[in-house]
C-alpha cells in the first residue's frame, strides 16, 4: 500500500505509551485527512510492546512494525525504518514513543516538506519553542551538545532534535553512520539536501520510562562530533564543508596562540625576570591579538563585517575570557556535580569552550553587515 509519508518510532520497551502514542498519531491522521503510514521500529522489547502493537494492527490498517534483532540503538533504528518506510512513502518524519514530541505538529511537519523543503525540524529554541520540566543539568548538557552541533549548521538552532521530517531521497543512498542517539545531526552532514527549515514545538516531559543521558551517551556524542568533522573535511560537497573548514583554520589560529602565549610567558619570565604570573597575563594579552589578526585576515577574510576593527577586537576579548570560564565551570560541574572522570570532563569543557569562542566569534564579532 502507497503512503504519502510514514511516521517512524522507534522503541524500546515502550509498552506504557505505544498504544496511547498511536492513537493519539492515528487521531490526527484521520483529522487532517492525511494518508499516512505508522511505523513502529521496536529493538526486541521484552516488555510486551511488540505484543502491543500487533494488537493494533488488527484494528488500525495503517500501522505496522518492524523488529530489529541485533545492533540496537535509536539511530540504527531510525535509519532500518527509513528503509522499511522507503518502499512505501518518500517523506519521513521522526517522532519519540515517550510523549515528548506534540502529535499536532505532524501536519505541519508533512506540508513544510511539500513546500519544497528537504529536511523540517521540529526546534526547541526558536520563537515558540521550549522545553518543558527539565532539571537545570539535563538543560546545560542539552544546551551544550546543541552548541557544539551548531559549530556545523549555524543558521540552525536546534540540529540535535528528534523530531523532524525528512525527504527519501536525502538519506536512502546517503553515508550515514547510525551510531548514538543524534541521527538528525548524522542527516544534516551528510544527507543529500539543500534547503532546510524550522518550526517550533514545545517538548514535554517524559510519560514513562528513563532518560537515555548517561555518561556514555556523551562519549558516543563526542565521537560522532568527530567523525562529522572528518566527513565534512573530506568531503568538499557536504552541507557543512564551508563552515568546517573555517573552524580548523580556526583552531590553527588557536594553536599558534598557545605558542605565542608559551613564548611570551618564556621571554618574560626567564630572560627578563618578570614574575610569572604577571609574564602569564602578558602571554595571554598577547595570544589574544595575534589570535584576533590572524583570524581576522584569514579564518573570516571573506564576511563582509558590520563592525571596525577596533570593535571586533573588543568583542574578541569578551568572548575569549568567557571561553575560559565556560572551561572551568564545566570541568568542575561535570566532576563535582555528576561525577563523571575529571578528564572527560576537561574535554567536555574544552569543545564547549571551543564552541562558544568559534559559534559566538562568528555572530558577534565577525558579523556579517
Amino acid at each position: 500500500m502507497e503512503f504519502d509519508f510514514t511516521v517512524i518510532i522507534p522503541t524500546l520497551n515502550e509498552s506504557d505509551t505505544i498504544a496511547k502514542t498511536i492513537m493519539l498519531v492515528d487521531a490526527v491522521l484521520k483529522k487532517e485527512i492525511l494518508n499516512g503510514q505508522i511505523l513502529v521500529v521496536d529493538d526486541n522489547s521484552k516488555d510486551g510492546t511488540i505484543f502491543i502493537v500487533n494488537e493494533m494492527m488488527m484494528t488500525y490498517p495503517n500501522v505496522s512494525i518492524l523488529v530489529r534483532q541485533k545492533d540496537h540503538g535509536l539511530s540504527q533504528s531510525i535509519v532500518d525504518g527509513f528503509h522499511a518506510a522507503g518502499k512505501n512513502s518518500g517523506i519521513f518524519i521522526v517522532m519519540d514513543a515517550d510523549g515528548q514530541h506534540p502529535v499536532e505538529k505532524i501536519p505541519e511537519l508533512y506540508w513544510k516538506v511539500k513546500e519544497g523543503n528537504d529536511i523540517v525540524i521540529g526546534s526547541r529554541y526558536i520563537a515558540g519553542g521550549e522545553i518543558k520540566k527539565w532539571g537545570f543539568t539535563r538543560k546545560v548538557i542539552s544546551w551544550g551538545a546543541t552548541f557544539i552541533a551548531r559549530l556545523f549548521f549555524p543558521h540552525i538552532t536546534d540540529p540535535v532534535s528528534g523530531f523532524f521530517a525528512v525527504k527519501r531521497d536525502v538519506v536512502l543512498d546517503a553515508p550515514l553512520i547510525p551510531k548514538g542517539y543524534k541521527i538528525l545531526l548524522e542527516i544534516l552532514g551528510k544527507g543529500y539536501w539543500r534547503k532546510v527549515v524550522e518550526i517550533p514545538f514545545s517538548f514535554g516531559a517524559r510519560e514513562s520510562g528513563e532518560s537515555k543521558l548517561k555518561q556514555q551517551t556523551i562519549i558516543e556524542y563526542l565521537k560522532q562530533i568527530i567523525d562529522l568533522a572528518k566527513f565534512s573535511v573530506t568531503h568538499t560537497e557536504s552541507p557543512a564543508y564551508t563552515e568546517i573548514s573555517r573552524m580548523v583554520r580556526f583552531m590553527v589560529v588557536g594553536f599558534t596562540g598557545i605558542i605565542v602565549n608559551e613564548g611570551i610567558l618564556y621571554f618574560l619570565t626567564t630572560k627578563m625576570g618578570i614574575y610569572f604570573l604577571l609574564s602569564s597575563l602578558c602571554g595571554i594579552e598577547a595570544s589574544i591579538i595575534s589570535n584576533f589578526v590572524l583570524n581576522d585576515v584569514w579564518t573570516f577574510r571573506d564576511v563582509q563585517n558590520r563592525y571596525g576593527w577596533v570593535t571586533r577586537l573588543a568583542r574578541f576579548h569578551g568572548v575569549s575570557i568567557a571561553g575560559i570560564i565556560i572551561n572551568i565551570t564545566t570541568l568542575y560541574f561535570l566532576t563535582v556535580g555528576l561525577g563523571i572522570y575529571y578528564l572527560i570532563s576537561n574535554l567536555v569543557g574544552i569543545f564547549l569552550a571551543f564552541a562558544w569562542n568559534f559559534l559566538v566569534n562568528r555572530r558577534y564579532t565577525w558579523r556579517k553587515v
